[in-house]
């Protein structure tokens, strides 16, 4: 299968390590490598930052093959891993992969949900438990996303990696059954009901107070009670 690549500017850098790569930022350009199979060694450039944006704007974002022009000699290769400043959001470093179209590269692939579970029918709630899957696919049929059907699924059921098919051409290597998505029964809420009281309890502390009920005859009259008479203040002791 053709490889359908997006094209990309670069110029070769001769020296490496912090110096010179500060050095091409401040020339408005972004320090990168370039590795892999079936170069003699890996090699330095630098490229715009804005350019590597537009070239990897496509729906396969990283998983976009370049044609990486460097000084008139075209590579195929793939964005293998990039450094960004945190508060700015500027390029610093691009790594490039050299691929070529006979042989599988490893590559991160969405992994889609479709269908209508037969538990989310019965009341369930489904969960993606994986948003991704690491694969190993030719540079030229490297699928978009992976959809994977979950209208199989009763509540209480899960799907994992080997249950799934995978598009031809595509390899998964992970030696873990990932879970990929399950159906959960739904939690059901419990009213905690109001317990009666038992015949002659006592009532609790203030549970009559708003009835305004009248003490039982001869008891104290309550502190406070007589509050609206004024108290007779004390004698003065007689003077001798």
């Amino acid at each position: 299968m053709a490889i359908t690549t997006s094209k990309l500017e670069a110029k070769s850098r001769t020296s490496s390590g912090k110096g010179p790569a500060r050095r091409t930022r401040m020339e408005g350009l972004v320090p990168g490598v370039v590795y892999g199979k079936g170069l003699e060694k890996p090699f330095s450039i630098a490229l715009d930052g804005k350019a590597l944006r537009a070239a990897i704007n496509t729906p396969k974002k990283l998983n976009t093959v370049l044609g990486l022009v460097v000084d008139g000699k075209e590579h195929t290769v793939m964005l293998k891993d990039y450094q960004m400043e945190p508060m700015t959001k500027e390029l610093l470093h691009a790594d490039f992969i050299a691929v070529k179209e006979n042989e599988q590269v490893k590559v991160k692939i969405p992994l889609v949900l479709v269908g209508k579970a037969i538990g989310v029918l019965e009341g369930g709630i489904l969960s993606q438990m994986r948003r991704e899957l690491e694969v190993w696919a030719l540079p030229g049929a490297i699928p978009l996303n992976i959809e994977v059907d979950v209208s199989p699924l009763k509540i209480a059921t899960a799907l994992h990696i080997n249950d799934i098919k995978l598009p031809t051409g595509i390899t998964v290597k992970a030696h873990t059954n990932f879970t990929i998505a399950v159906v959960t029964a739904p939690e059901i809420e419990k009213v905690a009901e109001p317990v009666a009281a038992a015949p002659g309890a006592v009532p609790a502390a203030g549970a009559a107070g708003a009835a305004g009920a009248a003490p039982a005859a001869g008891a104290p009259a309550a502190a406070g009670a007589a509050g609206d008479k004024k108290a007779e203040p004390a004698k003065a002791p007689a003077k001798k």
